[in-house]
Order: C-alpha cells, then structure tokens, then sequence
C-alpha cells in the first residue's frame, strides 16, 4: 500500500522497505535475512545430527521444527545470546542448534543477530546508502534492531520514530453483537457492500481485520465467493483451497491410509496426465475397473487392471505407467520423497517439498493445513481481510474489528513450549506476550481509523457462550443483531433473495422448493409426494420392459421407488468406504455364487446328482478359493483378515444348501442361476437348459420377466421340476402361510412362471429354503397352492400396473424406509410428521390396491 501511495504521489527515489530489508541494504553483498522457508530444513538437519541432552526424544515428533523455528525467532528477536546464558541442558541444546544452524544457511543468509552486526559494521555508509529514514505504522521494535536504528539515526536523519507516532479517534464509532463468528462474517461484509454501494468509501479504503483469522477463514471465503465483492487475504489462501493443494493432500492420503480405488481416483484426478510418471495414461485408466470395488493390494490392483485392459477399445495400456506409479504409493511414508517429485504436477511438487520440511512424512496432513498462498487480489483496490497485526502495518480509514470476546481478543497467553518461562523468562519489553501485542495492535488500528466498527459474537462455532473483550470501550452499548433479521444491504444475490421473500418466490426454483415444503405439510396428496401424470411416457416405457423380482417387488412395495429407479432411472451413489462385513443382500449374492461354482463343477463331471459329500465339499472348496480372489475385484469386500472369515461363514450357508435333500432320482440334472428372460444379456451357457434370451410373459398379465433362478432340477424326461429360491436370512415367524408376503415373496412363484413357460408339461415344485438355520427345513409350493399362488400373484401384478398408469406413485406401507432401500435417502426420516400427515391421503389414493399388502 505504501508503494502504490508513493506511485499514485508520483515520488521519484523514494525506498520502501522493512527494518530487516534496511539491514541487509546495509549489509551489502548480496546479503538477505534468513526466511522461514530457509530456516526450517536447515533447523531439520540441525536437529537430525543429535548429541543433546534433553531434546533426543523430541527429533522425531511431528512439530518439533515449526516449534523451533518459533523459539529462534523469539529468541533473535529478542537480542538474547543463548552462548552467554547459564548451561542448562535446554539452553546448552538450543546453543548447540543455534551454532549450527548459522554455519549451515546459504551464502549470504543471515539471522537477524548476524544481519544486526553486518549492517552496523557498515553503518558509516548510511547517508549515502538511504538517505533520510522515516518510520510509519511501526507498532513496537524489536530489540535486536534497536542497536541498529539508534546508529543509523546517528549518521542520517530519521523522522517519526515509533514512540513518536500520534492519531486521533474515530470521528465514529459502533459496536454490534452477532449470533455467532459465520453471522460475523456475514455482517461485516453487508457492513463492507453498503460503504462501497453508497460511495461512502472506496474498497481500498475499507479493512475487515481480527486479532487470528483462524476461526473466520471458511466463512469468509466461501461467502466472499458468492458475493463477488473485491476482498484480499492478506495472510493468505489456505493452501488446500488450491488445485496444488488438493493434489498433495490425495497423495498424502494414499500414502498414509494406503490404496483403495477411491483413493487412486481422487489422485488421479489431480495429476493424471500432468506429471511425467502419469504422462502416458489414456483420458480414462481406470475404464473397465468396477467403482464399488476397493482394491486395497497391489495384487487386486494387477489383476483388476489386466481384467479392464480385456475391455479396452483404444489400444492403451494403463497398468504400463500406473502400476509402478501404485507399487511406489505402496511403500508408505518411506517413499514420501520420492513419490512428490515424481506423482505429482511440478507446482504441486513445490508445495509436497516445503510441507516436508515444515515437519516429518507422517504428518504431511498437519504440515499442508497450515501452508497457505497469496491469494493474488491487489490490496489497491480492495477490501482487505486481515489479522490485526497486519491493519496496524498499513491502517485504512474504514475498519471493521471482528472476534471482540474475551478469549479471542487479547488472546491468552500462551508459553514457548521448547523454552518455557521456568528456564529462560524473558520481560515484556524484550520479548511481549501475545495480549501485549494485541491490545498494541489494537490501539494502533483505532488511533488510525475513521469509522469503525466493532462486533463479538454471543455463541462461539461450538455452541459456547461468550462474553465481550476488555478491549470495548465502556461507554458503547453494543447493537443486537439477529440471525433474522432483514439487513439494508445485502452482500449477495442469495442475502438480497433472503432478504425479500416476494422477489424471492419469482424464482422458479426458490418457487418450486417452497411449494415442496408446503406440500409436505399439506394433509392432501399432490405432485410433490408422487401424483403423475396418468399414462405417463416413462412409466409405459418400463413397464414395458423384462422386470425382474426385484423391480415387481417396488411396483407392489413401493410404488413410488419404482418410478424413481426404474422410469426415471435414479441410482444410488456409489459408497467405496470398506466396511467391516458384507450387507445382507451382497452376502446372499456371496452364497449364490459359491452355490453357481460347486454345481457347475460337479455337473462337468458325473453330475450332482451322482456326487458324494466329499465330492461336494470338494467341488465348493475350489469355488471358495476361486471367490476368494475373484470377488475383490468385482465387488465390495471386507479387510482381509474379515473377508477370510465372511467366506469361511458363507462356505457353511452354501453347504447346507447343497446338503438339503436327495435329488428326484438318479439322473437329476442341476443348475443354479439359470437366467431366463433376458434378450439382451450375455452369451448362452450351452449346459443351460433354455434359451436365456427367449421372453418370458406373465400370463393374464401385460408384462415380462426376467431372472435367474436360484436353483433348479429336473429329472429324467422332464416330467418334474424343483425350483429353489435361497433366503440367507432367518425364519419368518409364520412362513407356512407365506405364499406371496404381500408382494415381497415372488421370486419362487416367477421362477415357477419361467419354467412352466419353457417346460409347459412339467410339474413343478417351487419352494423357499432359509438358509441362516442350522438345519434349514424348505417351504414349498406345489399344486393347487402353487396354482392359487399364481392366481394371486397375477392379480397383484395387474392392480401393480393399474396403479401405475393411473399415475399413484406413492410411498407403499414400510418397505421405503427399509434399510435394503437404497433409495430411502431421498425420503423424509423416518419419526418425521410426514408419514402422519399424509397417511389418511395416500390411504384415499391407493385404495383397494391396500389388499396387496395384506395379502399372504
């Protein structure tokens, strides 16, 4: 600010610059103060030498050099000669650190003790070096400096020494109280937008400051954001906030926590393609691998690789350049190093090496939350964001002080932990507490302004409540300023909406969301909780299609959630987190293919019909090992350890299944997951025994199936057939009267349905088998049950597609909000008064389509 001042004064030779930069100009030679970046692995290899008395433990914590580089600042700062104070082991330590660390910065860098003595040994040569000196806006000096600005104002002129500065009073004055520090935020900028909007004030004129912006940080930025008013981060951008950032934080988390896909994904993400390791890798290297897989091995990684090259269209070869990329991430934090220079994009490399200096691999995370950026706005023509100690540097007229309380501004004291008071105590004018350096801030910044501001919050972002800072003048009686409230100014479009409910409603989205929040109140069905146009195009066209039990199960369940995924094509978001055991549904599938390999390894050979019990065990051993392996790579899988032991458990199921009963005769054939219905799936099996792509209708009915059964047999001639379908869950207290559970058992009678279509002279039993029972008994339907069954089901499926067309896409009784729906995220929480206010509603609108549901 002050070089632009002197720009737009047009002052010609005119030298702006800090006491360290007038010591070094001194100095000569090409001689720069020592920066923290230069400090930090120099102090690291300082203190990776060893030899000392009581900071051995200390080396490798994570910490320990940011904490030293504090401790030495505080320590030059203060003029203190460590190799003159008593030899207490610390002090001895620190000594030991000090003299090493002077004798291994670069040429020409100096810490400021040694800059202090080169630029007094020249200090003769002042007036034609600098010339006249002035100090502006110096709250306090140092005193390693002091020596040297009595010398210089020996030799030259000095005007406006910092004891010397003199203000005046804000000509006015406020104070406000908000709800909490984001309310802060929100007001100071609506404070901010009304001063430049009434041409009170320019935007380089208008400062927002605090005594540590920490806790204000998030809030500002993502409102400044939103509200595009011209703000500049004097301390910086948090580094994470940055495409650079982002990317070593990916890296740092597939080193630390290891691979999974998700994990690859988000690095890939990042430097795919921008760095030289990843330059190769085609637009999509990971096409082919299924995103539900974790893949946390290398091994899982090749082989899932070489299954997805199979797929490839385009010639590429990803596993050339991303397995020996995966195989270095593997090594952890040893390859830390090594894996920034060559994982990630150049710029971000920069920022990998100065978070690995500022602590140890480990704690890269703690390392790259504290690094932070210029935020590249120019302070010259905007408001600026920035700590107190900043705005007392370079004061603005307009200034708003935020975080008022009692513990957030002075802030507490707070001990040097490497050098605490009971070994070395240094008085306030040598080294100042950080309330001495806030209340100086502070009074410096309102001896300076002409408006101002001030504001605390009641709660802070915790819920906590909070009691105003001493430093509020006595006499001001601070304004409450609700959460509600409807502000003069508003600082953005979404505020300004807010603030004007009627302009806010002619938005067509604002409008729809306050019509679906009505409606969720409303006691009357309507178009928000699923009335449809009747004979909707969507809904014909997937009615029109193969349907599976699954599908017919939400068309009789959940009506609504079959218009969701079936007509409108809504999914699931893909959760990769691994959990600690497999979900009812997926452990079924797990069973099934267990089931799926031992038969079609028994029928290779004399058949299962024929097999003995050690065949059988035979047969599904080999199909354990072959999950064992197989299923990582195409579905979501337990920690090792867990996986081993989820498929010993599944082993159990699938034997007790295979050990049920005896087949029909001699000659039984066996198959399991015959599908059927399916025009567009994979190749036949030519074992199989139909055509799987034949279609499949539901007689009486307009609709078609498709499938797999679980499991089926036919005897010699086909004159029988037994159609098993597997629950591994547990009991129903009453399955004997189970036929069609109110539209949730169909799958026995579809599979029934699919082999009278292709065997139409067969008898055919269908039954139901729980296999979580130690000795599972099988619930059968033959006959005259298995032909009302059909009778009922075709009656159900008929009222299914009624409904349907007539546009009633209602949430069914309970299975919505079922924890196998995963869908039931879209729907109101289960205890909300949504189901009791619309309960009487949807009743009216189903109608006697209820009945399904009460149907057994």
């Amino acid at each position: 600010m002050a070089r632009l001042k002197a720009a737009r004064a047009g002052v010609v030779g005119l030298q702006i610059m800090t006491l360290p930069q007038l010591a070094a100009r001194l100095a000569g030679g090409f001689v720069r103060p020592a920066q923290r970046e230069e400090l930090e692995p120099v102090l690291a290899d300082a203190l990776a030498e060893g030899g000392f008395a009581e900071l051995t433990p200390l080396q490798s914590l994570p910490g320990t050099v940011r904490a030293l580089v504090r401790t030495f600042e505080r320590l030059w700062s203060a003029g203190v000669d460590l190799a003159s104070l008593s030899p207490e082991p610390r002090i001895s330590d620190l000594a030991l650190i000090d003299r090493r660390v002077r004798t291994r910065l670069g040429p020409g860098v100096l810490t400021p003790p040694d800059l202090v003595a080169a630029a007094k040994a020249r200090v003769h040569l002042a007036a034609d070096l600098l010339g006249p000196v002035a100090f502006e806006h110096i709250v306090w000096v140092a005193p390693v400096w002091r020596s040297l600005v009595a010398a210089v104002g020996g030799v030259t002129s000095m005007m406006k020494l910092p004891a010397e500065e003199v203000g005046g009073a804000p000509s006015a004055i406020a104070a406000w109280v908000c709800a909490d520090p984001h309310s802060e935020v929100v007001e100071a900028l609506r404070w901010a937008r009304e001063l430049i909007a009434t041409g009170r004030a320019k935007p380089e004129e208008i400062a927002i400051a605090t005594a540590a912006p920490g806790a204000w940080d998030e809030s500002m930025q993502t409102l400044v954001a939103s509200a595009e008013l011209p703000v500049h981060f004097s301390h910086g951008t948090p580094i994470l906030s940055t495409v650079d950032g982002q990317a070593c934080a990916a890296l740092a988390e597939l080193l630390g926590q290891g691979l999974s896909q998700e994990r690859v994904r988000r690095w890939l993400a990042h430097s795919a393609g921008r760095c030289a390791a990843l330059a190769a890798l085609p637009e999509h290297p990971l096409a082919g691998i299924q995103a539900q897989v974790h893949l946390n091995d290398l091994v899982h990684w090749r082989r899932a690789l070489d299954l997805a090259q199979g797929q490839r269209t385009d010639g590429a070869r990803p596993a050339l350049s991303l397995l020996p990329a995966l195989e270095l991430t593997s090594r952890g934090w040893a390859a830390a190093e090594e894996a920034g220079q060559r994982l990630l994009p150049a710029s971000a490399a920069r920022v990998w090496s100065v978070a690995l200096r500022a602590g140890p691999a480990e704690a890269l995370a703690f390392s790259l939350a504290a690094l932070r950026i210029p935020d590249g706005a120019e302070p010259g023509n905007s408001v600026v964001w920035c700590p107190a100690a900043h705005l007392a540097g370079a004061p603005r007229r307009f200034v708003r002080l935020i975080g008022l309380t009692a513990g957030g501004w002075p802030r507490g004291v707070s001990s040097d932990p490497l050098l605490p008071d009971h070994i070395l105590s240094l008085d306030d004018d040598q080294a100042p507490t950080r309330p001495q350096l806030d209340r100086r801030s502070f009074a410096s910044i309102v001896r300076h302004a002409e408006n101002l501001s001030l504001s605390y919050s009641r709660r802070n972002g915790r819920g906590g409540l909070q009691t105003p800072s001493p430093l509020l003048p006595a006499n001001l009686t601070p304004v409450r300023l609700a959460r509600q409230r409807v502000p003069e100014h508003a600082f953005s479009e979404a505020d300004r909406l807010a603030a004007r409910p009627e302009e806010a409603r002619q938005s067509p989205r604002i409008a729809r969301a306050v019509g679906c929040w009505q409606a969720r109140r409303s006691a009357e069905a309507s178009a928000h909780d699923g009335i449809i146009q009747a004979d909707h195009p969507v809904v014909i066209r997937a009615l029109d299609q193969p349907q599976s039990a699954t599908s017919l199960r939400r068309l009789l369940r959940d009506p609504q959630g079959f218009v969701w995924r079936y007509a409108l094509g809504w999914r699931e978001a893909v959760v990769t987190d691994q959990a600690f055991d497999l979900d009812p549904r997926a452990f079924g599938d797990l069973v099934h293919s267990l089931l799926q390999r031992t038969v079609n390894v028994l029928e290779q050979g004399s058949g299962f019909g024929r097999a003995s019990a050690d065949e059988v065990e035979a047969a599904l051993d080999t199909a354990r090992d072959a999950v064992l392996v197989e299923w990582p790579l195409e579905r979501s899988a337990p920690p090792p350890l867990l996986w081993r032991y989820t498929l010993d458990h599944a082993w159990t199921v699938a034997l007790r299944a295979l050990q049920l009963d005896p087949s029909f005769e001699a000659g039984t054939r066996s198959w399991t997951e015959v599908r059927f219905g399916d025009p567009e799936g994979d190749a036949a099996d030519p074992r199989a025994p139909w055509d799987p792509h034949e279609i499949v209708p539901v007689p009486g009915t307009p609709l078609t199936i498709r499938g797999a059964i679980d499991r089926l047999e036919l005897d010699t001639g086909d004159r029988r057939a037994r159609v098993t379908d597997y629950k591994t869950g547990a009991v129903p207290k009453t399955p004997q009267d189970l036929r069609l559970g109110g539209g949730a058992e169909l799958q026995r009678v579809l599979y029934a349905v699919a082999v009278a279509h292709h065997r139409p002279e067969t008898r055919i039993q269908a039954r139901l088998v729980f296999l979580a029972e130690e000795t599972p008994q099988p619930y059968p339907l033959r006959g005259e049950d298995l032909d009302q069954a059909l009778a009922a089901a075709t009656q159900h499926l008929n009222a299914g597609v009624a409904l349907a067309r007539a546009g009633t896409s209602l949430p069914g009784p309970t299975d919505p909000w079922e924890e196998w729906n995963e869908l039931r995220i879209a729907l109101p929480a289960i205890g909300e008064p949504f189901i009791r206010i619309k309960d009487a509603a949807f009743r009216r609108a189903f109608g006697d389509f209820a009945a399904v549901w009460r149907a057994r």
